[in-house]
């Protein structure tokens, strides 16, 4: 089963919320690259595609976060399955359809320049980040508060904005360092390539 077939069924499977639907058939319509874009331009699964096994991987690594014995019985996280899915799989929809394709000049092991491939961020409608994501996502279907922060708040403090407030969210909703965790988890372990080249 590849990354579109596998999102799909637990999109479909997980997420029953009124307009789910609606949301699906936008992401696999022609108005969205999502099972095509990148997850970024030059870091994370920067290759066609990576944006959805990226989500993949983010909502794998949520669920195995919020099966820690410790996560449920001392923190007392407890989420439905479907606000794990909502949460992972869509918490990155604010890049749909902002990377293009281009290159730029890199050197090879010889010192030699070379014209290699990649992307380049254009985004048409600049909205942030995570509040982004929630403004796609509520056009479709309603999310929970705490879901909403979630995905707002999923950089954490790796974002440009006011720590106040991150740290103030992450206190009145725990499935912000949830979400947060496991998206680093994905970015920085399962999809670094050096990393897994070891």
């Amino acid at each position: 089963m590849d990354c579109k077939e596998r999102f799909i069924e637990v999109f479909s499977n997980k997420i029953k919320r009124e307009g789910a639907d609606q949301l699906l058939a936008y992401l696999t319509s022609k108005s969205s690259d999502f099972f095509t874009a990148p997850a970024s331009a030059r870091y994370h699964n920067s290759k066609e595609g990576g944006l959805v096994e990226h989500s993949l991987n983010v909502y794998d690594c949520l669920c195995d976060y919020l099966d820690r014995a410790r996560v449920k019985d001392v923190y007392g996280l407890n989420y439905t399955e479907e606000t794990v899915a909502i949460v992972s799989l869509l918490h990155d929809l604010c890049k749909v359809n902002v990377y293009k394709p281009g290159f730029r000049n890199v050197k090879d092991e010889y010192g030699v320049w070379q014209r290699v491939p990649t992307f380049e961020f254009d985004d048409k409608m600049p909205y942030g980040h995570g509040e982004k994501s929630v403004y796609i996502i509520s056009g479709y279907m309603k999310l929970t508060r705490e879901e909403a922060f979630a995905i707002r708040y999923h950089m954490g403090f790796s974002e440009d904005t006011d720590s106040r407030n991150v740290g103030r969210a992450f206190e009145m909703y725990p499935l912000i360092l949830a979400l947060a965790t496991a998206d680093m988890e994905a970015t920085y372990y399962v999809e670094n390539e050096k990393m897994n080249a070891k």
